[in-house]
């Protein structure tokens, strides 16, 4: 749009209510406190004040969508800017470029359908576009037809060389394996690591099993491949994890091949393990293959399916969604199954079935490992001595071997031995049945003697200490103990905005009926910035106490709290749904 000019259709006297829309794909930088977001609308509303000749105002409403492709319409806030249009409540909407708004030329034309019945124009600050002429029009699309077509041209062709030169066995880059130098694009064999790697792939045919590998390794001080990186920084030179091993041992490029995708091809670098050796390992890997099933065919087990309910009480069941050929397994309340994604944060659970199945199976071994627990678990219902220290013995068995149980068999034990799991949003409590545990450990599995019926059926509770995180759009769990700080001192820039809140209410109080915009201007910020802090002011005691203690969700940060408040409803019980604190 002409900066000189101002809509067709809007009253100066009355003014230009301008909506600012900002959005970035993905949700990397957003947690820093100046991101991609806040410098579109910082330079929006640069352009806005420009023009306020024109009587153009930035409205207080925040249009922010962090995380969302522009290649769908399904984002929160061009949800929220459209029905306010609808409303009448918008004169223009003002965005830094124009595939802020969207990157699909179909979904522009629905958009400016819906612009055009509602007498809105848009402007992109950064481009000069006049959405009220059909010769503006055509242009834009034009721009957004070759902006489309080459994404995909550049996208092709990336895709194209990288699968032509990893036909032709070349090295395309990316951190060298332990074995391996990189000089001139190629990769060359470093003599030292050479023999390291030969002698991880004799030792493993030897042994069989990566277990005493790892720790025949750790003995003889075999470390990882050290780097440095461009900036002079050093990392690796660590001990070889598990996986790290296993990876190896299976990683083509040291039979001389190059992968692309499920092909592998002769590459240009030298072998580092002969056919013979290569042939042996890859025969023990598929050996001792972990079987991966559960029940009878499943293709991936859920070790806790069935067991785990929400506070709510609701049922939560294992769902799966797969994503470039990664399986990504969840516990879901029945709730969210039904209705979809959830409107707040506590309605329903969504979890990531990993770090769940991980925290109680570490909880069952410390409890099998954990001779007091046993005794106190038996003490009641076995009343030979002998009898409990066998008990004991067994328990501390299969805590030591649980890691080398294929999950199949886990999954048996567990559903076996836990009765019910809850989880809350502090704590998780698992319900242990307590005859099935005596089953399990008595001598020769042959069931002991009891000290009666009661004793038999009364559970055993073990309680896992929480914390449920939102990071982006996922729900982490976060384990007292596993190195996360669940008591945080009070974020400083929540404290600050908290501060300046109180400051722009006493200013506005003593103001003497002048505008917010020269209460702005005292201030030193802009007026819409000034609205927006001037209405956490208005927080409930019972938010602005839990802020002050750290109490706030680990999401939650001073940018974060200034984008939502003008989103913030009146109501102190709805802003502490809105918010997460409770």
């Amino acid at each position: 749009m002409n900066k000189r000019s101002s809509p067709p259709g809007c009253n100066r006297r009355a003014g230009v209510r301008c909506a600012i829309y900002t959005r970035k794909s993905s949700e990397e930088g957003l947690e820093q406190a100046f991101n991609s977001l806040d410098a579109q609308r910082e330079t929006c509303e640069a352009y806005v004040f420009s023009q306020k000749h024109e009587g153009w105002m930035v409205l207080p409403q925040m249009y922010d969508d962090g995380g969302f492709s522009g290649g769908s319409l399904d984002r929160p806030s061009l949800k929220r800017l459209l029905a306010d249009i609808a409303a009448g409540m918008i004169d223009t909407i003002v965005v830094y470029k124009v595939d802020r708004l969207t990157r699909s030329l179909s979904d522009f034309a629905k958009i400016v359908e819906v612009f055009e019945r509602h007498g809105v124009t848009f402007v992109s600050v950064t481009q000069s576009f006049n959405t009220t002429t059909s010769m503006g029009r055509l242009t834009l699309n034009m721009l957004l037809s070759f902006a489309q077509f080459e994404r995909e041209l550049a996208g092709e062709r990336i895709r194209d060389k990288i699968a032509a030169s990893k036909r032709k066995g070349m090295w395309m880059g990316g951190l060298p394996p332990l074995g391996y130098d990189i000089v001139d694009r190629k990769l060359v064999i470093n003599g030292d690591e050479a023999e390291i790697v030969r002698h991880i792939f004799r030792r493993y045919a030897a042994l069989g099993s990566v277990r005493p590998l790892k720790e025949e390794l750790d003995s003889a001080g075999i470390l990882s491949k050290c780097r440095l990186d461009r900036f002079g920084r050093e990392s690796g030179g660590k001990s070889l994890a598990r996986g790290a091993l296993y990876l190896m041992l299976q990683n083509r490029i040291y039979r001389g091949e190059i992968v692309h995708k499920q092909a592998s091809y002769p590459g240009e670098h030298e072998a580092l393990i002969d056919e013979g050796l290569w042939n042996e390992v890859h025969s023990r890997l598929v050996a001792n293959r972990v079987d991966r099933q559960s029940g009878a065919k499943a293709a991936e087990p859920s070790l806790l399916a069935g067991l785990m309910y929400d506070e709510a009480g609701e049922r939560m069941t294992p769902t799966h969604a797969n994503k470039r050929g990664r399986r990504y397994r969840y516990y879901v309340s029945h709730s969210l199954i039904r209705r979809g994604r959830p409107s707040g944060e506590d309605v329903g659970r969504r979890l990531p079935a990993g770090e769940l199945e991980s925290a109680i199976e570490a909880r069952m071994i410390s409890l099998l490992g954990d001779a007091g627990e046993i005794c106190s678990a038996v003490e009641g219902p076995v009343a030979d001595a002998s009898c409990r220290a066998a008990m004991i013995r067994e328990a501390a068995r299969l805590a030591a071997s649980w890691s080398e149980l294929a999950p199949s068999e886990r999954r048996s034990l567990l559903q076996r031995l836990i009765e019910r799991i809850e989880i809350r949003r502090d704590s998780v409590t698992v319900a242990i049945r307590r005859g099935a545990l005596l089953s399990l450990l008595a001598p020769s599995r042959t069931a002991p003697a009891t000290g009666g019926a009661a004793a038999d059926t009364a559970g055993i509770v073990l309680t896992i200490a929480i914390h449920l995180r939102c990071v982006g759009k996922e729900m982490r769990l976060l384990i007292a103990g596993s190195g996360d700080d669940l008591h945080k001192p009070p974020d400083r820039s929540l404290l600050r905005l908290l501060g300046q809140a109180y400051r722009f209410q006493d200013m506005a109080m003593r103001g003497n009926g002048r505008s917010i915009g020269a209460l702005a201007e005292e201030a030193g910020v802009s007026p819409s910035y000034f609205t927006r802090v001037l209405k956490l002011s208005f927080l409930s005691p019972k938010l602005i106490r839990a802020i002050l203690e750290g109490r706030q969700p680990s999401k939650l940060n001073g940018k974060l709290l200034t984008r939502q408040s003008g989103q913030l409803a009146r109501d102190w019980a709805l802003q502490a749904d809105q918010l997460g604190i409770h």
